[in-house]
């Protein structure tokens, strides 16, 4: 089912693999365009997208409101930098703060720029205000997180891809197991300043936490005076059925971080969101961001805010995520050993006997699925929530065709042995 690689698929190929560093192994295939849940490549074929850049294109490809506002955003101007105001930058921070419903937004760009900037917060906030002895400040954060591969970030990731060849790393840094909320009772000292969290852990699997995790957290920080940090990079903005899944679990934290889909699969836009009493702290020249908070990225993330208004996303994500999972459920045991998630939003574990995640997504990829491996294992699904129930149907009849391929390869390698 492997469709033929053209001439012009492996010239783009080549280049890349010639002229980039090799720090991602792409699935072989070249895009050239996408509308909605679908992505065409160079030449003409056509796949349903189960990845959405990692949940950076919730809203779908090409989404019509979001080009449009960035179309004409850049017919104005696109970069004035924050050493003066922009047209669009305060009806973009305003609304995404009340979406919120916090007072203030710091505008980044990357997701792992928003997790810097709030580690940042969190040890001035330990300084000035909680009066912790100055460079004492540590940070409570879980085994198997990923937020980012900067050199602080990777200081407390248990990746070891990511941090291999890379130390001395960032201090201040107390790595629990997700999940415990004994062992970060137990990890809490004077000097503890925060707890980040992923309410999912996205890139370990779309781990999702214990019944009372989140609560639990929040109760840990409240009872000794720290900031729960919710890293909501991928969770958030509606990929769980509600713009946050923090909501789910009846939790508000002390600082949202967004990203991916902020910027609505157009420009990247990522932002820390607080009350005044964190965010509030900094003053001129104590950080930034050139391109932070920029006209064309404020205008496209206050289309996506609007968008997440109407609820109309988060509801799509409820409704067709528990028909995804649904189905998902009945595939366990049938070359599936585990399903995880919620919403649109699914980590698949692979039984090993079948071949591993990657090679189950390259057999997606001739069928024409696009979905994406980690940890060996586990394939995740995350469409856009925009795909409609037919669309989800073709992609996981693909996955079930895909499944009953890998298990007869597997038993005539069985048998040939």
């Amino acid at each position: 089912m492997t469709k033929a690689r053209s001439a012009a698929q492996q010239l783009s190929i080549e280049q890349v693999e010639t002229y980039t560093s090799h720090n991602y192994h792409p699935l072989p295939v070249v895009v050239a365009s996408g509308s909605g849940a679908w992505l065409t490549d160079v030449d003409g074929n056509r796949y349903l997208d189960f990845l959405s850049a990692y949940s950076a294109v919730n809203f779908g490809h090409s989404n019509p409101d979001l080009v449009r506002v960035a179309t004409e955003q850049l017919g104005r101007v696109s970069i004035t930098s924050r050493a003066v105001y922009s047209a669009t930058y305060g009806p973009f921070v305003e609304a995404l703060a009340k979406l919120c419903d916090k007072d203030m937004v710091l505008p980044m760009n990357t997701g792992v720029e928003a997790v810097e900037s709030s580690l940042k917060l969190a040890r001035k906030w330990g300084y000035e205000v909680k009066g912790v002895p100055e460079d004492r400040a540590n940070i409570i954060v879980m085994e198997g997180n990923f937020h980012g591969r900067t050199i602080s970030v990777i200081s407390f990731s248990s990746d070891e891809d990511a941090t291999n060849s890379y130390g001395p790393f960032t201090p201040g840094f107390v790595k629990v197991p997700y999940g415990d909320l004994e062992a970060i009772e137990q990890a809490v000292d004077a000097d503890t300043v925060a707890i980040l969290v992923e309410p999912i852990q996205g890139e370990a699997g779309v781990i999702t936490p214990p019944p009372g995790f989140l609560p639990g957290v929040r109760a840990i920080a409240d009872r000794h005076n720290l900031l729960m940090i919710a890293d909501e990079i991928q969770s958030g903005l509606g990929r769980t059925g509600t713009t946050f899944y923090c909501e789910q679990a009846g939790v508000v934290p002390d600082l949202y971080l967004l990203g991916k889909a902020l910027g609505g699969g157009v420009v990247p836009v990522s932002a820390v969101v607080g009350n005044a009493d964190v965010l509030g702290l900094l003053r001129p020249g104590q950080h930034g961001s050139t391109f932070g908070g920029n006209p064309l990225g404020a205008a496209v993330g206050l289309a996506v805010v609007r968008l997440l208004e109407t609820g109309e996303m988060q509801a799509r994500s409820r409704e067709l995520g528990a028909y995804l999972h649904g189905r998902l459920a009945e595939l366990v045991g049938q070359g599936v050993t585990e399903v995880r998630g919620v919403g649109l939003w699914a980590g698949i574990d692979i039984d090993p006997a079948l071949g591993t995640g990657r090679e189950i997504c390259e057999r997606l990829l001739g069928r024409g699925v696009i979905a994406k491996d980690t940890h060996g294992q586990t394939i995740r699904m995350a469409p856009p929530l925009v795909i409609t129930r037919e669309e989800l149907d073709l992609g996981l009849d693909a996955l079930i065709a895909v499944l009953a391929e890998a298990t007869a390869d597997a038993s005539v390698a069985a048998a040939v042995r």
